[in-house]
């Protein structure tokens, strides 16, 4: 382990010189198990949405804060979780991570309101942005041989990458043999195995005490970014012409102005504006912002569309999701192993974009007597190709070449605007899709059950029509702003994993 307080404080991109942890590798399983935690709670949930909504009985314009408040949390927190590892040590961090996220789980599974339940999200959300750049700072210490931390960081990728497939079985699989509570009251069992793990096996690191928290920073920034969902989110109930509205995107946008200023201001900013300078980094980071407003506006109304439109079980929705995720390992892989070498990110991440706007438009078309092998299947595996060849690269080039320095703040940066782009796209989704299907109902009888599913229907389809949209706009955005040709590598970069 490193010796000195500076070396601690930062996460190293070269191996260090001191012995590794004798028991390393079981490090890495407690590591990999809080990992995996964090990962599938973003989709978990989802599958058991439609039961807990029935059973809180809060409304289809509400259902989107049980999503949004977890991905909005994470992901606006990140950033200062990075910095609170550094000042108070990983390990007491990580530790805290745990049981603040296994605490928020309970509170969840016990909800008696749908209040209850948003603010166990949240808290959950709070917790998961301590846990999981303290669990990536612990991996990077851990393993010090070149061999070795090529094998970790694999593992760590995988979790990952599984973490969402895993997540929508899970939740398929306890929401119908058991509850939908149990999607929370499981994170219990894996919080408790890895604390105890934890406890054991993971050194104390010293603090950096000349590490300081950008508090107006964190402020400004996590502010603005509630204030853009929740003006997004208003408009479903107080339409777009509200003052209100538009009151609230008002100052989102003021803060989030104020918060890019500070950090130009700022002794220990917590997203160094360098970092977003470089061509294909900015590039990237828009377009993991809107795959995320895309990949997630998906998986809520699809998984409404399966449950509520065609009747499918949990378990048979968490399956229908497969092919999809098949599809975004599979692009993956491809483009970081063979496209992006050869041909670099200006053909390749275009094309994502592409398929996943022809993906989203193919989805309109469905409705109550849709089949699943020929009309859910087809689209599902286009969309999964599509984020898979935007997803590997955007995370990979959003990263490379940073400074050392900068190497967490880059993968929190990373991570945050996957989450934001869900925060933002299931705001702006559930308040086009459920304005929809009010207007559809207008001059019907609203209590023909056949009106009802075919404004059901109205809904997803504008959900899947503006998605269309934002992936247009992410091909236009990635063909100006990318440049041509392979990108440069530094063999001696830090690894960045993504959350």
């Amino acid at each position: 382990m490193p010796k000195t307080s500076a070396d601690t404080a930062t996460v190293s991109p070269f191996p260090s010189a001191d012995a590794p942890p004798r028991h390393r590798w079981w490090i890495l399983a407690v590591i990999g198990i809080a990992q995996l935690m964090v990962v599938l709670d973003a989709t978990i949930v989802n599958i058991a949405l439609p039961s807990a909504q029935k059973d809180l009985g809060f409304s289809d314009g509400d259902r989107q804060w049980v999503v949004t408040a977890y991905a909005l949390a994470f992901g606006s927190l990140l950033l200062l979780g990075g910095r609170i590892a550094d000042l108070f040590g990983r390990k007491m961090t990580f530790l805290v991570g745990l049981v603040g996220f296994a605490g928020a789980s309970a509170v969840g599974g016990a909800a008696t309101s749908f209040e209850m339940l948003i603010v166990a999200r949240a808290g959950q959300g709070l917790f998961g942005a301590l846990l999981a750049p303290a669990a990536l700072s612990l991996l990077n210490v851990t393993f010090t041989d070149a061999k070795e931390r090529a094998k970790a960081f694999g593992v760590y990728g995988a979790v990952a990458g599984a973490g969402g497939a895993i997540g929508l079985l899970l939740g398929g699989v306890l929401t119908e043999y058991l509850d939908w509570r149990w999607t929370l009251y499981v994170n219990l069992a894996f919080a408790a195995v890895a604390f105890v793990g934890g406890v054991i096996l993971l050194q104390r690191t010293t603090r950096d005490k000349s590490a300081t928290i950008d508090i107006p920073g964190a402020i400004l920034v996590g502010s603005g970014l509630f204030c853009l969902v929740y003006g997004f989110s208003n408009a479903e109930s107080h339409d777009w012409g509200s003052a209100q509205t538009w009151g609230f995107l008002l100052v989102g946008a003021v803060l989030l102005a104020a918060f890019t200023w500070w950090q130009t201001r700022s002794a220990h900013p917590l997203l160094p504006l360098r970092i977003l300078l470089d061509r294909n980094r900015g590039a990237s980071f828009v377009s993991i912002l809107i795959t995320g407003a895309g990949m997630f506006g998906v998986f809520l109304f699809l998984t409404y569309y399966l449950q509520q439109s065609l009747g499918y079980t949990p378990i048979k929705t968490g399956l229908a999701f497969l092919p999809m995720v098949a599809g975004i390992m599979l692009a993956s892989t491809l483009a970081s192993t063979a496209l992006i070498p050869r041909l670099g990110p200006k053909p390749v991440v275009p094309l994502g974009m592409g398929l996943a706007a022809a993906a989203m438009v193919w989805l309109t078309a469905l409705d109550l007597n849709s089949s699943y092998a020929t009309d859910i299947l087809p689209p599902l595996v286009v969309a999964g190709l599509g984020l898979g060849l935007v997803m590997a690269p955007g995370m990979s080039l959003a990263t490379a070449g940073v400074r050392a320095e900068d190497s967490g703040a880059a993968s929190a940066a990373v991570n945050t605007m996957q989450q934001v782009g869900g925060s933002l796209g299931i705001a702006l989704l559930n308040t086009l899709s459920t304005s929809a299907a009010a207007d559809y109902v207008v001059g019907k009888n609203p209590q023909d059950r056949t009106v009802l599913a075919n404004a059901g229907l109205e809904a997803y389809s504008t959900a899947y029509w503006w998605s269309a949209a934002f992936f247009a706009a992410g091909l236009v955005v990635s063909v100006l702003l990318y440049r041509r040709g392979a990108p440069v590598t530094d063999p001696d970069a830090a690894p960045v994993i993504h959350m």
